[in-house]
């Protein structure tokens, strides 16, 4: 209180002077109706000028509300939309294999089920592809699984919307394979180093093999369709002691960035596998 006074009377004139000023505006603004419009204009234009540096200043330190709000209302409107409801993939493509033949004429033995890649591996060495389609849809295990490009892998598990693939860069992979200008049979298999490349082997001395040749399925798989392409032969090394080359196979598919695929079904593939595995009784 003290230091009140002291204040007051420190700038005493100062203030009386002041005071009788705004003293003296009041009252000639109620004497003058054009006095009155002058000074209420510019009171109210400095009072919004006060007005907008308030709410500024408050608006500056409710920046953090307001953009929680906005992303909870984003989150909202994004989970709206149509594009994150999906329904399952049930489209066929229709192969007819022209091998097959009856009386009737041409019968099918293969059904393309195109599928989404939502996962995928490539630098272990046991790696695998997950797709967005399942037993619901129609996958089944032992499915072959085809790119845009070149074979891809073999279906081993799968649930009601999603399955599982073994990828040809897996060490456990085998696909039998034949050289496309000649048939000449082979196994491809991955030796687990690099992802661009695959490895053929037993392939007989008999084989002309030139490097750049194509390497493509063989007629002996119960998974894929023959002559599917695998890739180009980058190299061939000939062991002394025995009667096959080996192939260093660049692979046609591009695993580093593989979006989309086909599973393939083999209508005769049950029975082809069941005849293939029965024992003779002589034996």
């Amino acid at each position: 209180m003290k230091n009140i006074f002291l204040f007051i009377r420190r700038y005493f004139t100062l203030l009386s002077f002041l005071l009788l000023e705004v003293l003296a505006i009041v009252l000639l603004s109620n004497a003058s109706k054009s006095h009155e419009a002058f000074f209420s204009s510019a009171v109210n234009e400095l009072t919004g000028h006060f007005n907008g540096w308030y709410s500024g200043f408050r608006g500056y330190f409710g920046l953090k509300e307001a953009n929680r709000q906005l992303s909870e209302e984003n989150a909202r409107l994004r989970n709206m939309m149509a594009s994150n409801f999906q329904a399952p993939d049930t489209t066929r493509k229709l192969v007819t294999d022209t091998l097959v033949r009856d009386t009737m004429g041409r019968v099918r033995k293969f059904t393309y089920l195109p599928a989404r890649v939502i996962g995928n591996t490539y630098t272990l060495q046991a790696n695998f592809l997950t797709l967005e389609r399942g037993s619901a849809q129609g996958v089944r295990k032992q499915m072959a699984v085809t790119g845009p490009e070149g074979i891809v892998g073999v279906v081993v598990e799968t649930s009601a919307n999603v399955s599982k693939v073994m990828s040809l860069l897996h060490r456990n992979s085998r696909v039998s394979a034949m050289l496309k200008k000649d048939n000449s049979a082979g196994s491809i298999e991955w030796d687990g180093s690099n992802p661009s490349f695959l490895t053929m082997r037993n392939v007989t001395k008999g084989a002309k093999v030139a490097v750049g040749d194509t390497v493509v399925t063989s007629y002996y798989s119960a998974n894929f369709p023959a002559r599917l392409m695998i890739g180009k032969v980058a190299s061939i090394s000939s062991d002394q002691a025995s009667n096959f080359y080996t192939l260093k196979v660049k692979t046609a598919t591009n695993f580093f960035n593989i979006q989309y695929v086909y599973l393939i079904e083999n209508a005769r593939y049950g029975e082809q596998v069941q005849i293939e595995s029965n024992t003779p009784k002589n034996q």
